[in-house]
């Protein structure tokens, strides 16, 4: 019985992941997935925070790539590749470059209720805008709720955030990085 549960669980995963990546296809700009996109939010350009490992320095989340899927989204293909292409870097048991995650996000503010109405989603962290107009400068109030969707199993014990290693089997992970209950902007 659990057997024939955990099977069509891997089905319904990887149809719900199919769904999104033809979804994002017919939704997403001609330009398809790329690292380091300029992200419109409110007439004003973004990138996602993190390094500058963009093909001109611009800067992104290690391993990303992303297309805006409307005003408010934008959804990602998240590899198990580092900065500057460094090899392996979430994960030490999956092959160098696998596709380890579909992801959803949402651009909008951050508050308590938000943090528990996103994180009941799988949206379970979320990652800050900086300005491409101004360098260094974080959009003042909104950031970016990302829900990880694992197409596979593999050990997450890498990344910026070795410290949240667990195993990840197929579905939503709920334990990747889960900083969302960490106010932003940061409270002094």
């Amino acid at each position: 019985m659990t057997a024939a549960i955990s099977n069509r669980k891997t089905i319904l995963v990887s149809l719900v992941v199919m769904a999104l990546l033809i979804l994002t296809v017919g939704i997403a700009s001609a330009e398809g997935f790329t690292h380091a996109p300029v992200i419109d939010v409110d007439g004003v350009d973004y990138y996602m925070a993190g390094v500058p490992d963009g093909p001109n320095g611009e800067t992104d989340i290690p391993g990303h790539e992303w297309v805006q899927a409307g005003p408010n989204q934008v959804v990602g293909k998240h590899f198990n590749t580092g900065p500057w292409g460094a090899s392996q870097w979430w994960s030490s048991d999956a092959p160098d470059g696998e596709y380890l995650f579909a992801v959803h996000g949402i651009i909008d503010t951050w508050s308590p209720e938000k943090a528990a109405s996103y994180a009941s989603r799988g949206y379970v962290h979320y990652h800050e805008l900086v300005s491409v107009s101004i360098p260094h400068t974080l959009h003042p109030d909104k950031v970016v709720w990302l829900k990880h969707t694992a197409r596979t199993s593999f050990t997450l014990n890498g990344g910026p955030h070795s410290e949240f290693y667990h195993e990840v089997t197929p579905g939503v992970d709920y334990d990747f990085i889960p900083l969302g209950f960490e106010p932003y902007p940061e409270i002094p």
